[in-house]
């Protein structure tokens, strides 16, 4: 899947890295392992090199700010296992580009500056996109941007079946469209359910749609939610598939044309295009009407500790300048991010209309991390896409597998 994309998963074993380093991390590291005259930058963006737009606006806030900047990109987890390490070893970047879910985990693990140390101004920021970087009533961060999930559909499959997608306004109206499309020899709706963070991110605009809260997992709202997923299995609705699928191979299905819907992303708007069918994006519906919550995906910019009182301003002016609606634009565009500034929002809608529907996703997201569960989230999150597993695979109902989720995660606390 693309390093863009929201869903690159928790390791495994993240939390046994927090633990270890959290002695190690209550010293500071030193100087990033960068030169005199140099700070260094990591970020989970290794397809973008040396020649891409973003790189290029690393380049001229470093400039601005007086600095060369020495940047190093890996995949998401490594990314956040290297800098616990190098935290460890007093050698942590200067700026460090993260997936927004892990900022609470470096927070606990000592390794991050607050805002107001740092020198970072969030309040052009839109304050649900903000809530990932929020730890004990101190901000961490300025978000880059966000992604998140509606729903594809194929203008074609829909035509042949009579359904006009704009009928598609709760969970009931999706099931009638979703019929009409069966009836008409067509496939209905994929989505990616494995049984990793992946399959809990696809999961969560369901589960928060039927009105479910994550300190809850048992709830009926929630059970709602998975006996919804799993009734489209049953009827024929979804493809078994989607217990294996990622975002990914989901997708693959969908841009095969015949599918109606795909649950997916923003960093598929270009496959989309080259998809060689008419398509469109509607918002994923709520239980009962409205546009339901989806998690927010992106990273944010942080500036982590350093022994250099100056290093730490110095980078923090990089990430002023890297988060700045002047520059963040040209980054979003890039990274095929809403923006997290709503007047620069506005700037992208106005050049590209289609992104209206995500710009709208965007608002009404919700971080992962947030309701005060930081770093409690991974262990609620595993149990959720267990039980989503469990009942896919008709190994437990929808109810027993949620409950024992419960029982799992309130054990794991």
């Amino acid at each position: 899947m693309p390093a863009t994309a929201p869903s690159r998963l928790f390791s495994a074993t993240l939390a046994v890295a927090v633990a270890a380093s959290m002695a190690a991390c209550s010293s500071s590291p030193d100087t990033g392992g960068s030169a005199p005259g140099t700070l260094s930058l990591w970020d989970p963006y290794p397809q973008f090199t040396a020649g891409s737009e973003w790189a290029k606006v690393i380049d001229g806030c470093g400039a601005e700010a007086g600095v060369k900047i020495e940047r190093q990109s890996y995949d998401t987890t490594d990314l956040t296992n290297k800098v616990l390490l190098a935290a460890q070893q007093r050698t942590a970047p200067n700026v460090l580009v993260l997936d927004n879910p892990v900022v609470s985990t470096l927070v606990e693990a000592g390794v991050l500056k607050t805002n107001q140390e740092a020198g970072l101004d969030a309040s052009q920021i839109s304050p649900n996109l903000l809530a990932a970087g929020q730890v004990g009533g101190q901000t961490y961060g300025v978000p880059l941007g966000a992604n998140t999930l509606a729903l594809y559909y194929n203008k074609n499959v829909l035509d042949a079946a009579g359904v006009d997608p704009a009928s598609v306004k709760d969970w009931a109206s999706l099931d009638a469209a979703l019929a009409k499309v069966k009836g008409a020899g067509k496939k209905g709706i994929t989505f990616g359910a494995i049984g990793t963070e992946e399959g809990t991110f696809q999961f969560l605009p369901w589960f928060w749609g039927a009105g479910a809260s994550l300190t809850d997992l048992s709830s009926a709202p929630a059970v709602a939610a998975l006996t919804q997923w799993k009734s489209w299995l049953d009827r024929g609705y979804a493809p078994n598939s989607v217990v294996g699928n990622t975002q990914t191979t989901s997708w693959q299905e969908f841009a095969g044309g015949e599918y109606a819907f795909a649950e997916n992303g923003t960093w598929q708007l270009e496959n989309a295009k080259k998809a060689g069918f008419p398509y469109g994006v509607i918002p994923i519906p709520g239980r009962t009407g409205g546009t339901a919550a989806a998690p927010t995906g992106g990273e944010f910019v942080t500036v982590p500790a350093q022994d250099n009182p100056d290093r730490e301003r110095t980078a923090g002016r990089v990430v002023t300048c890297l988060t700045a609606p002047d520059k963040v634009l040209a980054s979003d565009t890039a990274l095929t991010y809403v923006s997290a500034v709503p007047s620069v929002q506005q700037r992208q809608v106005a050049a590209r209309p289609e992104l209206a529907v995500w710009a709208d996703a965007v608002k009404n997201a919700k971080s992962r991390t947030g309701d005060n569960l930081g770093t409690r989230y991974p262990r609620i999150s595993q149990p959720l896409w267990n039980a989503v597993q469990a009942a896919l695979t008709g190994a437990k109902s929808p109810e027993a597998a949620l409950k024992d989720a419960q029982a799992t995660a309130a054990s794991a606390k």
